[in-house]
């Protein structure tokens, strides 16, 4: 595992993770969705997301699988900063290690999981193709998720390769994501 920044033993460890190179294979992706969604419904578990870069598109791939409201019961599309404070992610994490770190995508994922009452809760945070105006510490291409469950949260890491839109952008993130929720 891995811990970025300079606060030492206090960073979150992540696992670098990566995706197929180039552009991800929207179709391969719903059916990973799809085969996440129906173990999920045959396993009686539930599961919430907290997205800001894939802004949704997680939740809703989840979704797409008829019978998918016996396992998401909500989820939370958390864009700014503010949002995530508000739905439950401490500003100290965001001041003190920048929206787009292991931490917080940790507290996302722990938020969530809280907020709905969900066995699993994935929180995904970073930046696609281009810097954000709106904060100071963006890395484009660089993303980081978690994992939250009964047994703990595990954090990880992705670089993301250039990509031609912003939908693609989210569907290699889905891809890669869904990868570690299928293990």
């Amino acid at each position: 595992m891995k811990s970025r920044g300079g606060i030492g033993s206090e960073r979150v460890p992540f696992r670098e993770v990566h995706g197929a190179p180039g552009i991800a294979d929207e179709a391969a992706v719903r059916a990973k969705y799809r085969r996440l969604t129906l173990q999920l419904i045959e396993q009686g578990r539930t599961i919430t997301t907290m997205e800001s870069c894939t802004s949704g598109q997680i939740a809703s791939l989840i979704t797409d699988t008829e019978g998918a409201s016996a396992v998401m019961h909500g989820a939370f599309v958390t864009y700014a900063s503010a949002m995530k404070v508000q739905m439950g992610v401490p500003a100290e994490i965001i001041d003190s290690y920048g929206v787009y770190s292991a931490e917080t995508a940790q507290a996302m994922a722990l938020a969530c999981r809280k907020n709905c009452g969900a066995d699993i809760g994935v929180g995904v945070t970073g930046t696609f193709g281009n810097p954000d105006p709106n904060d100071a510490d963006t890395a484009p291409g660089e993303d980081y998720f978690a994992v939250a469950d009964a047994t703990g949260v595990a954090v990880f890491h992705c670089t993301i390769p250039a990509q031609p839109s912003r939908l693609a952008y989210k569907l290699y993130m889905a891809d890669v994501i869904v990868d570690q929720l299928l293990r």
